[in-house]
């Protein structure tokens, strides 16, 4: 597991109509602070502001096809020549990251085929290399993004 310091983060918040919302700087607009979501725009201040991973080549929520289903990811990064570089699975922080958790994430990404492969509930990081798809490498932190 990867332990993730999220102290020096704030997330631009407001309120309205008795909602909570949080601006996302991917999206560029403002969503209702669901405990996901909460997660998921810690994870994304996270990439863009410990770890520079560029904003322009990541997405939030997009729609893609797993087999005859549409579904959606949380966020992928992609490389510099728009390849998708990491997968990332976002839950609720009550949610344990368990086996039905990387299920979702490898049902994703067979469609996407990423290198990385992150799985947080806020509280529980774990980041994977499938470089070599036949021998996962399961990291101690997240991977650099040198392009």
């Amino acid at each position: 597991m990867i332990t993730l310091d999220y102290s020096g983060i704030h997330l631009k918040l407001k309120q309205e109509d008795n909602k909570t919302l949080v601006f996302d700087p991917i999206r560029k607009r403002w969503l209702i602070l669901t405990p996901e979501e909460h997660v998921r725009q810690y994870i994304i201040a996270y990439f863009k502001d410990g770890m520079q991973y560029p904003t322009a080549l990541t997405s939030v929520e997009k729609t893609i096809k797993v087999g005859a289903l549409n579904k959606r990811f949380d966020v992928v990064v992609y490389d510099r020549t728009h390849q998708p570089w990491m997968l990332v699975e976002c839950k609720a922080p009550e949610i344990i990251i368990s086996e039905a958790s990387l299920n979702q994430l490898l049902n994703y990404q067979r469609t996407m085929q990423c290198r990385y492969w992150v799985l947080t509930n806020g509280h529980q990081t774990y980041c994977a290399d499938a470089q070599n798809i036949n021998q996962i490498d399961w990291l101690q932190s997240l991977p650099s993004y040198q392009f």
